[in-house]
């Protein structure tokens, strides 16, 4: 029995000695050095409130592989932050679904087997207000909110600390992301008051987000193991990070977090803003802010991420980075420069590798992946930064399976189109699958857009022009389970606005499998408009003596004419 007693008593010690040696927060940041954001990923929902692993795909990425993870780790970079959504997960007591949670652990081991470290958070649960707000973004900074999802938040906390309380230091957790008010309330709370800033409102907005990082520090130390002193981070109010001169008010999200007093003792706590400036003005709002941010949490023991970060128009169809690549790439490179002197992580958000290349995996602006790990390693680091081969052997955009319905799409980013012309094909193998559903919606369809969902697009099947739809049933006259590879084709104005806008498809009933670009499609050999072997026929049966570039029959089988 003693030495049963000594033996259970030295694992325990064991065990505290493990969490004791964790690093501190100041020493993790500074580790973690440049890092991204493998953005609307996990932290994809379709606003329902039940949704299975497919939700991963639901806005236009590829299901996440390790060899992403391996990707990024050879090009530089040191950290990924994967932000996560739970709302959708969970059932009606918060009970994260078991399928989900060992997807969220998949993607995690991805990331830390690289020996990266791993920033885990609760991503869309927080956000802008909507008429479903209570069951989608049902973290918001009141107190009326926090008294009655205190439970609930806790209880989500719990089970993800437990899954994860065996991880060493190299994983992180951040409590909530942009947290608002019940105004959906950004740059400072109560900002959307109606008649003005409110003083009675906005106090009652920090003094919710205090108490929403006091629950996740307690709850997360209290599951012991690692997680006894794993570094944990906290972020201001809306992420906000104090820039700005136009309202007194701006400075509030600094200046009222309230640091939780930590179970696990000091220096286990980081804080984190975003930084989305516009382009011209971006140095100066940058250096402004890290001023700040040293006043208020680094001169104080609390380093500083900065979580997300890119110029204010990140997300529209023509970006800074392609209207001025220079200036862009100057501005990567100052922001990086600049926090590495403040011992700041920096996450970028998205960008680099996006839609198809995930897949490949390659990056899509490779040279702005390039500019970010120089920019904190030095001039001579070298870095592995892998692009798409855009030849005749064709470039895998997708591959997998995606279930095409409404809310989702498969996308083609703008660059990827930038050295193709409109002898380009896009192939997709799919499989025709409607049976599980009834009445008007037994069919399958395809619809390309452009990316900015301006227009459909129009494209020609085997000769065959569409306007809007492609509906595969009618096409080939077979039923729905049939499995096909179609080539679709576009003319030269088309593919001239891909270059600006990028091209997705979205549809119903279609399980796609694979998209390919590339100069000749499968099962199509290609032949020169000289060759007369036989007689060449355009797919409405029509001779053609000279044939221009397209798909024809000759002798019974299919040639494309390059």
């Amino acid at each position: 029995m003693k030495k049963s007693l000594l033996f259970v008593l030295g694992l325990l010690m064991s065990f505290a000695a493990q969490a004791q040696d964790f690093e501190s927060a100041k020493d993790a940041v500074k580790n973690m050095g440049v890092g991204w954001n493998l953005g609307n990923t996990l932290d994809a929902n379709g606003n329902g409130v039940h949704q299975g692993l497919d939700s991963e795909t639901y806005w236009g990425q590829p299901k996440t592989k390790p060899e992403l993870m391996k990707m990024m780790k050879e090009a530089g970079f040191g950290a990924i932050r994967v932000p996560v959504t739970w709302y959708n997960h969970m059932d009606a007591n918060g009970n994260v679904d078991a399928e989900w949670m060992a997807r969220v652990k998949e993607v995690v081991d991805y990331v830390i087997n690289q020996g990266l470290y791993c920033i885990l958070n609760v991503h869309h649960d927080t956000g802008d207000d909507s008429k479903n707000a209570s069951i989608i973004h049902w973290i918001h900074a009141s107190m009326n909110t926090y008294n009655n999802t205190k439970e609930k938040y806790e209880n989500l906390w719990k089970q993800i600390a437990e899954t994860f309380k065996d991880y060493d230091q190299h994983l992180v957790f951040e409590g909530y992301n942009e947290m608002l008010d019940d105004l959906s309330s950004w740059c400072f709370a109560s900002y959307n008051a109606q008649g003005g800033y409110n003083a009675t409102s906005a106090t009652d907005s920090y003094n919710a987000l205090n108490s929403y990082a006091k629950s996740f520090v307690n709850t997360v130390r209290a599951t012991g193991g690692n997680n006894q002193k794993r570094n944990l981070v906290i972020n201001t109010y809306a992420a906000s990070n104090g820039g700005g001169t136009w309202n007194e008010h701006l400075i509030e999200p600094l200046s009222k977090l309230v640091i939780p007093s930590d179970p696990g003792g000091k220096g286990h706590i980081a804080v984190q803003v975003h930084a989305y400036p516009n382009l011209k003005s971006g140095g100066t709002e940058i250096l402004n802010m890290f001023k700040k941010l040293k006043e208020y949490f680094i001169d104080k023991g609390y380093p500083v991420i900065l979580g997300e970060w890119a110029t204010s128009n990140v997300d529209a169809s023509v970006t800074d980075y392609d209207a001025d690549r220079n200036g862009y790439l100057n501005f990567a490179a100052y922001v990086v420069k600049t926090a590495k002197q403040y011992d700041a992580a920096t996450f970028y958000w998205m960008g680099l590798t996006d839609g198809i290349s995930r897949s490949v995996p390659a990056f899509n602006q490779a040279d702005l992946a390039k500019t970010l790990t120089v920019a904190y390693h030095g001039g001579d680091f070298e870095g592995v930064y892998p692009t798409m081969n855009s030849g005749d052997g064709g470039v895998v955009v997708f591959e997998g399976e995606q279930l095409l319905e409404w809310g989702t799409a498969i996308n083609f980013p703008a660059n990827l189109f930038s050295d193709l012309d409109n002898s380009t094909f896009v192939e997709v193998t799919y499989q025709q699958k409607y049976d599980q559903f009834t009445g008007d919606n037994v069919y399958g369809m395809f619809q390309f857009w452009y990316n900015d969902w301006s227009s459909k697009i129009k494209f020609t099947v085997d000769g065959k022009e569409y306007d809007a739809d492609f509906n595969p049933e009618n096409h080939y006259s077979t039923p729905t389970g049939t499995k096909h590879t179609t080539a679709f084709s576009f003319d030269e104005s088309t593919f001239s606005t891909f270059k600006k806008k990028g091209m997705l498809f979205q549809g119903h009933g279609i399980l796609v499998t694979k998209a390919i670009l590339t100069k000749t499609p499968s099962g199509i050999r290609p032949v020169t408009a000289t060759q007369s072997e036989g007689a060449v026929y355009n797919l409405s049966g029509q001779r053609v003596q000279k044939p221009q570039k397209g798909i024809y029959i000759q002798d019974g089988k299919k040639y494309i004419v390059k």
